[in-house]
C-alpha cells in the first residue's frame, strides 16, 4: 500500500512538470521579447513544476517595456527596478536558456527570484550590448607633462568633454570619472600599484581635451603618467551612482541552484543573494568578454544574512572590479531603548536601507559597538519596519541590566555554512574572498589570485557593518598566486576585526578557529597571515615560494599576530627568498607554539 501511494505520488509529479517553449508565445532571437516575457511569466504563476525553455539563440531585451518595481537590494543603490526575469513566488522552476544569450540594454535589472521555492537557473549567458563600464586604452604618453591620450570604449554612446573635464553617455544617463582603476591588458589584472595611476575622482585636478568621437587627451589628471597599452576602467561614482543594476537577485528563496551560467557584465554584481537559505552555484562564470578587460561593476558573488549551505564549486570568477565571494550578516544600530524590551534601532550604511535584518523568532545578539563584542543572546518577538532606515525590534529577554554604552544587533539565526570548493577567482580588484559567517566553512582546492587580500575574516561596526566573527573555518589544499599586487603590502589570510579610533579590543577574542593548512602560495612578498584578535589559529603545512612576477621584497613579517590565543605555526616551508622572513607576535598573545618550520626566523 505504501509503495503504491509512493508511485502515485511520483506520478502527480510527473504530471505537475511542464516544459514550456517560448518559441510557442512568440518569443524568439533577433527583437525585443521583454513585454512577452513579462506576460509570459505573469501566466505562469501558481503552478508548480514548470521548465521554462528558450531554443538558442541571441535575445534582446530592453527597458522601455519591463515591469518596474521599487527594490531594496543591499549593498546597491535602491531605485526603481526595470525587471525582465521577475520570478515572483514560483515552487519548482526552472529557466533554461538552452545555451542562448541574454543580451540587455539600459538600466535594467535581469534575473529576480524572490519568495520562491527550488528554482533552477542554467545554460545562458548575461550580457549588455553596452556595458555599465567606459575603458580607456592609454595609446600615447608623455612623461615629462603628466599626460596621455586615450582611446574611449565604447564608442555606441560616445563622451563630452565640457569645462576640460570629461562625462560619459550611456543607455539614457552619464556619467562622471567617479571611482576608477588601471588595468593590465596582458594579465586581465590590475597594474602593479594601480593607485598611483587612478584618475581624481570628479575630474577636480588636472583636464581633458577631446581629440575627436574616440580619443581625447588628459594632462595633471593622476599622480604618475600611465604606460602606454593600460587600461582605465571607469566607473561612475558610488553610492548612489554605480550600483544599479545587479545580474541576478536572490531575495528570501529555499534552495537555489545556479548552473552553466555565464556572466559578461552588470551595473553591479553577477549575483547578489540575502536572507536566502541554500544556494549552490555550479560551473557559473563571471568573466570578461574578448572585447573587453573588466566583467561586473561589483562583486561576482554575495551573499549577505543567508543560511544553511552556501556552495560554490567548478566556477570561474574573474575581472569584475571588486571581490570574488563576499558571505556576511549585518549589524543594526541600536538608537533608542524604549523600555518594556523594545529597541528603536538603525541601519547606518546607505546601500543596507531596507534590509529585512530579522523576523520574529529569529535568534539575535546584543553586542557592544565599542568591543564589537557579544552580550547577550536573545529572540525577536515583534519586529515592526518604519522606513529603509529604522525598525522596531521587541525582544522576549534582557539581561537585568542593560550595559551601558553604544550597542548593535547581530542575528545570529541567519548565518551560514560554505563550501568553497575546486574555483577560480583572479585578476579582479580587491579581494578573492571575504567570509564572515558564524557557520562551518570549507575552502578547498581554490585557485586565488587577487589585487588586494586573499581571504579576508574581518567583521566590521564602522564602515559597512558586516557581522560578525568565524567560529569554524578551513582553508587548505589551496593556491594562493601572488597575491597583493595593488599594493605589494596584502597577504593571504587576513583575519581582523575592523576598528575606528573609538572602539577597542574587549576581554575576549573576535573570530574563533581558523585553520590555514597545507596551502601553496606563490609569493613576490613573502606574506603568509595577519591575525588580529582570533582564539584558535593553526598555521600548519604551507608553502611558500617566491615568485618574480612583480617586483619581489617586503618589510613586513610573514606572519603577524596579536591579541591572539592558541597560535599554532608548524611545518611551513619557504623556498627562494634572500630576504629575512619572519613571524611576528606584537602583543598579548597565549599559548604560542612554533616549531619546525624552515627557511622562517621568529
Amino acid at each position: 500500500m505504501k509503495i503504491s501511494l509512493f508511485i502515485t505520488f511520483l506520478f502527480s509529479i510527473v504530471l505537475q512538470a511542464q516544459i514550456v517553449n517560448v518559441a510557442d508565445y512568440n518569443i524568439t532571437p533577433g527583437k525585443d521579447v521583454t513585454l512577452e516575457v513579462n506576460e509570459l511569466i505573469e501566466s505562469l504563476k501558481g503552478k508548480k513544476g514548470i521548465t521554462l525553455y528558450f531554443p538558442k539563440g541571441q535575445y534582446e531585451f530592453y527597458p522601455e517595456n519591463a515591469v518596474e518595481q521599487y527594490r531594496a537590494v543591499s549593498n546597491h543603490d535602491n531605485s526603481l527596478k526595470k525587471m525582465i526575469f521577475p520570478l515572483f513566488g514560483f515552487d519548482n522552476f526552472t529557466l533554461d536558456g538552452g545555451g542562448s544569450t541574454f543580451m540587455f540594454h539600459g538600466k535594467v535589472c535581469p534575473i529576480i527570484v524572490d519568495g520562491s521555492t527550488n528554482t533552477t537557473l542554467k545554460n545562458f549567458i548575461i550580457d549588455w550590448e553596452t556595458p555599465f563600464i567606459h575603458e580607456m586604452t592609454v595609446i600615447e604618453n608623455d612623461e615629462k607633462n603628466n599626460a596621455f591620450i586615450v582611446d574611449i570604449k565604447p564608442y555606441k554612446y560616445g563622451f563630452e568633454v565640457i569645462k576640460e573635464q570629461i562625462i560619459f553617455n550611456h543607455y539614457d544617463w552619464q556619467d562622471i570619472v567617479g571611482q576608477n582603476i588601471v588595468f593590465n591588458p596582458k594579465t586581465k589584472a590590475p597594474i602593479w600599484h594601480t593607485r598611483d595611476y587612478a584618475l581624481r575622482p570628479k575630474g577636480d585636478k588636472g583636464k581633458v581635451e577631446k581629440i575627436d568621437g574616440k580619443k581625447a587627451r588628459f594632462t595633471g589628471a593622476t599622480k604618475k603618467t600611465p604606460p602606454v597599452g593600460s587600461v582605465f576602467a571607469i566607473y561612475g561614482s558610488s553610492p548612489g551612482g554605480n550600483r544599479f543594476a545587479q545580474a541576478i537577485h536572490l531575495s528570501n528563496s529555499n534552495d537555489t541552484f545556479i548552473k552553466d551560467i555565464k556572466v559578461y557584465a552588470a551595473g553591479g554584481m553577477a549575483l547578489i543573494a540575502e536572507r536566502c537559505e541554500n544556494v549552490t552555484l555550479n560551473k557559473m562564470i563571471v568573466t570578461s568578454r574578448e572585447d573587453r578587460i573588466v566583467a561586473t561593476r561589483a562583486d561576482a558573488t554575495h551573499f549577505l544574512g543567508c543560511k544553511g549551505l552556501i556552495k560554490l564549486e567548478n566556477c570561474l570568477l574573474e575581472h569584475m572590479l571588486d571581490d570574488g565571494i563576499n558571505v556576511h550578516g549585518a549589524y543594526v544600530n541600536v538608537d533608542e531603548y524604549l523600555g518594556d524590551n523594545k529597541f528603536i534601532c538603525g541601519i547606518s550604511h546607505q546601500q543596507q536601507w531596507g534590509l529585512t535584518f530579522a523576523e520574529p523568532g529569529d535568534k539575535i545578539m546584543l553586542t557592544s559597538r565599542e568591543t564589537v563584542l557579544p552580550i547577550y543572546e536573545t529572540t525577536v518577538k515583534e519586529f515592526k519596519i518604519l522606513n529603509d532606515k529604522r525598525m522596531v525590534i521587541t525582544v522576549t529577554d534582557l539581561p537585568n541590566n542593560l550595559p551601558e554604552g553604544p550597542l548593535s544587533f547581530e542575528n545570529i539565526t541567519w548565518n551560514p555554512d560554505v563550501h568553497l570548493t575546486n574555483n577560480t577567482i583572479r585578476d579582479n580588484r580587491a579581494r578573492a574572498a571575504l567570509i564572515t559567517t558564524k557557520g562551518k566553512v570549507l575552502i578547498e582546492n581554490n585557485y586565488f589570485s587577487s589585487q588586494m587580500h586573499g581571504i579576508l575574516i574581518e567583521g566590521d561596526n564602522k564602515s559597512w557593518y558586516e557581522s560578525g566573527g568565524v567560529r569554524d573555518i578551513t582553508i587548505t589544499n589551496n593556491i594562493f598566486d601572488n597575491i597583493g599586487y595593488g599594493s605589494g603590502e596584502h597577504y593571504p589570510l587576513y583575519a581582523s576585526p575592523m576598528f575606528t579610533t573609538e572602539q577597542r579590543l574587549g576581554d575576549n577574542k573576535y573570530h574563533h578557529n581558523i585553520n590555514f593548512t597545507n596551502n601553496t602560495i606563490k609569493s613576490f612578498n613573502g606574506l603568509l597571515v595577519h591575525a588580529l584578535s582570533v582564539k584558535g589559529l593553526n598555521i600548519e603545512g604551507n608553502t611558500v615560494e617566491l615568485s618574480n612576477k612583480y617586483p619581489t621584497g617586503c618589510n613586513l613579517p610573514s606572519i603577524s599576530f596579536t591579541y591572539c590565543e592558541n597560535v599554532s605555526i608548524k611545518k611551513n616551508k619557504y623556498r627562494g627568498f634572500s630576504w629575512p622572513i619572519k613571524i611576528e607576535e606584537k602583543e598579548n598573545s597565549t599559548q604560542v607554539t612554533v616549531k619546525g618550520n624552515k627557511g622562517i626566523k621568529k
